[in-house]
C-alpha cells in the first residue's frame, strides 16, 4: 500500500520502551517518509477492541508484556518460530487482510551471539526461569550442541523449562538457585533475570570467563558484566538483543531488508544516553 503507513509497540507499562526510537530511525535511514512508529499502552483487556479498530494503514505491530500470549488467538496465523514458546511479539498486517504473528526475540538472540562471533557451543547455563528465558532457551536450541542448564528459584519453574525443553527438543538440566554460581563456569552464560537479581554474582565470576548474554541493557553495564568484561570475557547486552530483534521487525512490517543495522543501534545507543 502506497502513502501513510503505521506501526506502533503496544504493552503496559510501555512509556519506557525504545522501540520508537529505533524504528523512526530505521525508517529515516530507508527514507520511509509516510511511515510513523507509536506506542500505546495497552493491557490484555483492551487488545482486541484496539486491533477491531486498526484501519489499513497499518503495516504491523510491536508486542511487550503482558501481550505476547494474550494477542495469539486474534490472529490468523503464528509462525513456527512464535508457537515454539507461546509468545509473539510480532504482528504484520497483509494486504489480503491477515494478521500473522512471528517471535524476533528469539532470531534476533541468535543474531546478537553471531555479531559476536558464537555460532556454536558445548554447552550453555541459563539464569532465571521467567519469560524471557523460554526464549533464550529457544535460542540455545539453535546452537548449543550439549547440555542446557537452567538455574531455578523454585520447583515450579524447574518443571516449566523441563517442559519447553521437551517442547523444543533439546538437553536440559535444572538446577536450584543456591548453586547458580557454578553456572558461570558455562562456556555461555544468558543472564534473563530482572536487574539487581545477579549482581553479586559477580563476586564469583571465574578469571578466566567465556561468553555472557546479559539481557539487560538498562542500567548499563550490569555489575555482572562489568567484572566479566575486566577479566576478559566476552560480553553480549540486552542492547545488542534489542537491536536486532527491531530491525528484524522492521524487515518483516515494511518488506525492506536488510533493515539499517547501525543506524537503529546509534539511535538506541543515543536515547540512553539521554536518559
Amino acid at each position: 500500500m502506497a502513502g501513510s503507513r503505521r506501526a506502533a509497540v503496544l504493552g503496559s507499562p510501555i512509556a519506557h520502551s525504545l522501540s520508537p526510537v529505533l524504528h523512526r530511525a530505521a525508517y529515516a535511514d530507508l527514507g520511509l517518509e509516510g511511515w510513523t512508529y507509536d506506542r500505546f499502552d495497552v493491557d490484555e483487556k483492551a487488545l482486541p477492541e484496539f486491533l477491531r479498530t486498526l484501519g489499513p494503514e497499518w503495516a504491523g505491530l510491536s508486542l511487550t508484556m503482558p501481550l505476547k500470549r494474550a494477542v495469539i488467538p486474534l490472529l490468523d496465523e503464528i509462525s513456527g518460530t512464535a508457537a515454539s514458546v507461546d509468545a509473539v511479539n510480532t504482528v504484520v498486517f497483509h494486504e489480503d487482510g491477515r494478521r500473522t504473528g512471528d517471535n524476533t526475540d528469539i532470531p534476533g538472540m541468535t543474531a546478537a551471539l553471531r555479531e559476536h562471533g558464537i555460532v556454536e557451543v558445548e554447552e550453555a547455563a541459563i539464569l532465571g526461569a521467567g519469560a524471557t528465558a523460554s526464549s533464550a532457551l529457544a535460542a540455545l536450541a539453535r546452537i548449543c550442541r550439549g547440555e542446557i542448564t537452567v538455574y531455578v528459584r523454585s520447583e515450579a519453574r524447574a518443571a516449566e523449562m523441563r517442559r519447553w525443553a521437551e517442547r523444543l527438543d533439546v538437553a536440559v538440566r535444572t538446577a536450584g538457585w543456591d548453586d547458580a554460581e557454578r553456572g558461570l563456569h558455562a562456556p555461555l552464560v544468558v543472564s534473563t533475570t530482572p536487574a539487581g537479581v545477579t549482581d553479586l554474582f559477580a563476586r564469583a565470576v571465574p578469571e578466566r570467563p567465556a561468553a555472557l548474554f546479559d539481557v539487560l541493557y538498562d542500567p548499563w553495564p550490569t555489575p555482572l558484566a562489568a567484572r566479566w568484561s575486566a577479566y576478559g570475557g566476552a560480553v553480549i547486552s540486552g542492547l545488542d538483543l534489542l537491536v536486532h530483534q527491531a530491525v528484524l521487525q522492521v524487515e518483516q512490517m515494511t518488506g525492506h531488508s536488510p533493515a539499517p543495522l547501525d543506524a537503529v543501534r546509534k539511535a538506541a545507543e543515543r536515547a540512553l544516553a539521554a536518559r
